[in-house]
């Protein structure tokens, strides 16, 4: 097995979320990293002396942060929670990460794209977010660049896994119900299972973070969350009404990008593992069952 370049602990923020339970579920299968999670209540992004006590007093090496404001619709009555927390709050870890020499991964969001382009997007692709909760993601990018920390930044899109509420989780609840379900059919993107993205995550900071860069990470392929929610039914058997439907007919309050999907040559060429995301969907099946 490769050996971390990271002296020191990891420090795990945002660890009651699924993308941190994830880390902590896979944890012990990486020997070589030390990962850290605090409790919630002690791993404020916004308390910079809060963050600096664990980095000086329990020898933190790297961080990876799995803590953000993600409510998409609640955000665009609430900025300013988002803001602090998705902006404010990574400005913080920035700030620490370069005082104390330390690397940083953080994750971020095809939300931070208008969605507006038939092609998938690549790191360089021109962020434009159309909502407050990409506005805010794509401000915290822009803060870890501007410190000028050693700093890796993973967008992802569709994030799913066992944990907490998601789409699978859901889609599972209702269709168990017999409920006739309306799921749109025009937005298209590649769903994430989290413990592949937590093991992305390691196999970057164990590889070693110089300098500033951002990293598309996803799964292969693409579907729209109609197709999405016919192959979690599929895999599992449930005989589920469902109507395809347009997002004009499937109104929220934060607008959606039409196209999250994002190019993942840079990860291939990073040798981080990729599979088409049906698979991964039936492993994260596998485990809920």
């Amino acid at each position: 097995m490769e050996k971390s370049s990271i002296e020191g602990r990891i420090l795990v923020t945002g660890s009651a979320g699924q993308l941190g339970k994830s880390l902590r579920k896979i944890a012990g299968q990486y020997p070589d990293l030390d990962l850290f999670f605090p409790d919630e209540s002690d791993a404020d992004l916004t308390d910079r002396e809060q963050i600096e006590r664990h980095i000086t007093a329990s020898n933190i090496g790297g961080i990876i942060n799995c803590a953000a404001y993600t409510a998409v619709d609640r955000a665009e009555e609430d900025e300013e929670t988002a803001y602090t927390i998705n902006t404010l709050g990574v400005r913080v870890l920035g700030d620490l990460c370069k005082t104390y020499g330390i690397p940083l991964i953080h994750f971020s969001t095809d939300y931070v794209f208008d969605g507006l382009s038939d092609d998938p997007y690549t790191e360089v692709s021109a962020a434009n977010p159309l909502g407050a909760y990409g506005r805010t993601k794509l401000a915290g990018e822009r803060a870890l660049c501007d410190w000028g920390c050693n700093a890796v930044v993973i967008r992802t899109s569709w994030l799913y896994s066992e944990f907490g509420n998601n789409f699978v989780v859901t889609m599972l609840r209702l269709g168990g119900e017999g409920k006739p379900l309306r799921v749109v059919c025009d937005q298209r993107g590649t769903p994430t299972y989290a413990t592949d993205l937590a093991r992305a995550a390691l196999e970057v900071l164990r590889k070693g973070v110089s300098g500033f860069d951002i990293l598309h990470y996803s799964a292969l392929g693409q579907t729209s969350w109609y197709g999405f929610a016919r192959e979690i039914f599929l895999l599992r058997g449930i005989q589920a009404d469902i109507t395809p439907v347009s997002t004009e007919q499937y109104p929220v309050k934060a607008p959606r990008p039409r196209n999250s999907v994002m190019c993942m040559d840079k990860a291939l060429q990073r040798g981080l593992t990729l599979r088409p995301w049906q698979d991964a969907l039936a492993e994260c099946l596998g485990e809920i069952e």
